[in-house]
């Protein structure tokens, strides 16, 4: 149904990883090859935050601070339709989690690979890609959650029922 946020929630995803794997067989250039990725990794915030988790699942989340100068964090997913029909497809919802779970974790091993091979440089632009695509991990995780549950909490009464189960 919203076939152009499926590709915009990847594309930038994907489009930074490819730079980051390619960018030393491709220029010599650190700093073009940095400034790249950085903004392919700010256009998938943004374009993830802000259109493409509102669209293909029906979720978002922002900050807000009020008079007091207090941050409040704001999670919301989208009502059910009084017919009880979803709103959203399935096929959407797994590219838009499969993309929001793997690119961070591909990020981290980069992390490690980074530091374990002694690239310090490499090391900033690969925090900056777990930084900003865990945040929108974490948010959307809150939204799908609830934002009164504790992740601590959802772990435990998961496994608890899983203890049961068995």
């Amino acid at each position: 149904r919203h076939p152009v946020a499926s590709f915009f929630h990847l594309f930038f995803r994907v489009s930074a990883i490819v730079v980051y794997l390619l960018c030393e067989l491709l220029t010599s250039s650190f700093i073009a090859c940095m400034v790249t990725i950085i903004l392919l990794l700010s256009c998938d915030f943004w374009a993830v935050k802000n259109v493409t988790g509102r669209l293909m699942v029906g979720l978002r989340w922002w900050n807000q601070v009020d008079d007091d100068g207090r941050s409040h964090w704001v999670f919301e997913a989208r009502k059910v339709s009084a017919q009880g029909g979803k709103t959203s497809s399935e096929a959407e919802s797994r590219i838009f989690w499969l993309g929001l779970i793997t690119c961070p974790m591909i990020w981290v091993i980069f992390a490690f690979s980074a530091l374990f091979s002694f690239k310090v440089k490499w090391l900033a632009v690969v925090v900056m890609g777990v930084v900003l695509q865990g945040a929108n991990l974490y948010g959307y995780i809150r939204c799908k959650v609830g934002s009164r549950k504790n992740l601590t909490s959802m772990a435990t009464s998961y496994l608890g029922k899983q203890f049961l189960r068995q």
